[in-house]
């Protein structure tokens, strides 16, 4: 992956002139004065740890395992959000750690652990690199060294179970990888988020991360039959059946613990069958309220598509739900469904289902498009952090935040964002979208664009405190499924109370009793 940026260097996008005349007429948006730091020239602290610390790792990996190469601390600074790279192509890598540590399986990690405990070495678990909420910044102070615990060489399938659907990997496995593996036995976990081509499956799991098609396979973690962590007090295996009421299910304790409580080493996951067919769709609807009712319609009719996803006004006419062809979304609002052909079974059931969802959205107001629109979504559904980062080098901060709530908050919610956001950066272009629906309520996903000012991570961090002050006090989640990391750690303890931050301390003081993971991610010790 670029170390400055998203994904293939190869397929970097320049923006059209159209987009940089928008941009300028717009935004005021203009170049950046100084160009961006090379590789080489980032600045890193000197490695703090002795001699004699990275002895003791590599006994444990072995000697090639241990990297402390300028290189592999630049690539393993730092996650993805628009901050993040803004301090990257800026030269700035004071949040580098002092190695890079690639364990062979669960023992080693376990190991790993325990030394690092005892010799207080922070330790900052490492999947795909893709946090956008600040979850890979090393601490500064306090410890003998920092460890960046990379999970690249645990990228197994293990086991796969079809009688019970269920299938085994270790938690380095690329989301591209797994699909590729588990197609060899004709099935599918169905989980595509934007970061699929470069995250892991550990890391789906310690984010709670939602993909694509939620609305007909789940969030991630509903797909987590069973999972194995690593701590620096032991190891805890968990999920022995579907469902079980032997006290409160502690899986819940480490989906979405972000490395902060231990190291997922092995998962069981829940698969599907591989569909024999999918199709993307687009129907327009008059505006974003009645766009968000025809979603609460289909969702508490039980009438879901595989993918469902409505963009605002703005973002449609800006055209963000369809990168390939940016510039010509339209008016009106923009709603993308995407349906599976299941592999087996009647094939009267699944146009029973697309005939329902038809009825269900022409009876609210949509206009249905064609499949044009929606394949064109398909087609460049991964391709928005590309853009990203062409609009960063044009001089655009661009940087997405999202939320959720119940349907009868969801109206204010949406305001509250828009407002705050508006407030804190005078002009900006926000856009929104839905893509993520329940019977109860639905997910919030905005995109921000501004042109750069003198210093562009303040100028963000100011939007970012006024936006998640606008989501507590409206009465929204602070993350629908990017996480917690460090950039929401505040907002979320003010979430979930005085008492549910003690309860959190009081787990990470069990199984992790000197802090030295991921230090200063979910919840201050």
């Amino acid at each position: 992956m670029l170390w400055s940026g998203w994904g293939d260097p190869a397929k970097a996008r320049d923006l059209p002139e159209e987009i940089h005349r928008l941009l300028r007429d717009l935004l005021g948006v203009r170049a950046p004065a100084e160009p961006a730091a090379t590789l080489e020239s980032v600045r890193l602290p000197p490695v703090a740890l002795s001699p004699r610390l990275l002895t003791a790792l590599s006994d444990v990996v072995g000697t090639a395992n241990v990297d402390t190469s300028h290189e592999a601390r630049v690539r393993h600074t730092r996650g993805k959000s628009t901050p993040d790279l803004l301090r990257m192509r800026a030269g700035d890598g004071t949040a580098a750690p002092d190695a890079v540590v690639l364990p062979g399986g669960h023992d080693e990690v376990a190991a790993l652990l325990r030394l690092c405990s005892a010799e207080r070495v922070a330790v900052i678990p490492f999947g795909g690199g893709t946090s956008v909420v600040g979850g890979l910044t090393s601490p500064a102070t306090g410890f003998a060294g920092v460890v960046c615990l990379d999970l690249a060489r645990m990228d197994r399938l293990t086991g796969v179970d079809t009688e019970s659907m269920i299938a085994t990997f270790e938690p380095g496995v690329r989301a591209p990888e797994a699909e590729r593996l588990l197609a060899a036995h004709g099935l599918t976990l169905g989980h595509f988020p934007q970061s699929y081509e470069y995250a892991t499956l550990g890391g789906f799991a310690a984010a709670r991360s939602s993909g694509q098609a939620s609305a007909g396979y789940g969030r991630f973690d509903d797909m987590v039959a069973g999972l194995t962590l690593a701590t620096p007090a032991g190891t805890l295996d968990l999920g022995r059946a579907p469902k079980s009421a032997a006290g409160p299910d502690l899986r819940q304790l480490v989906l979405g613990s972000e490395g902060a409580f231990g190291v997922i080493t092995s998962l069981r996951l829940r698969v599907r069958r591989l569909p024999a067919a999918r199709a993307h769709e687009g129907w327009r609807l008059p505006d974003f309220r009645s766009g968000a009712a025809a979603l609460r319609a289909l969702a508490q009719a039980g009438a879901l598509p595989a993918v469902l996803r409505l963009s605002d006004e703005t973002e449609t006419m800006i055209g963000l739900a369809r990168p390939d062809a940016i510039g010509g979304g339209g008016t009106g609002c923009l709603l993308i469904a995407g349906h599976e052909t299941p592999a087996s079974g009647p094939a009267a059931a699944d146009e029973a289902r697309r005939a329902e969802i038809a009825s269900v959205l022409t009876g609210l107001g949509a206009v249905p498009l064609g499949e044009e629109p929606g394949e064109s979504w398909a087609r460049g559904r991964f391709d928005a952090p590309y853009l990203r980062d062409s609009l960063l080098a044009a001089g655009a901060t661009v940087e997405t935040l999202e939320t959720a709530g119940f349907w009868s908050g969801l109206p204010r919610l949406y305001d509250a964002v828009r407002l705050a956001l508006l407030g804190a950066l005078g002009t900006p272009l926000v856009m929104c979208h839905i893509s993520h629906v329940y019977e109860t309520g639905a997910s919030l996903y905005f995109t921000v664009v501004i042109a750069q000012d003198g210093d562009p991570v303040a100028q963000w961090e100011r939007a970012k405190r006024a936006a998640n002050e606008a989501i507590v006090t409206a009465g929204g989640t602070i993350s629908h499924h990017h996480g917690v990391g460090r950039d929401h750690r505040d907002a979320h303890a003010a979430e979930v109370g005085p008492l549910g931050t003690a309860i959190l301390r009081a787990v990470k003081a069990q199984v992790d009793p000197e802090g030295i993971l991921n230090p200063g991610a979910l919840v201050l010790p």
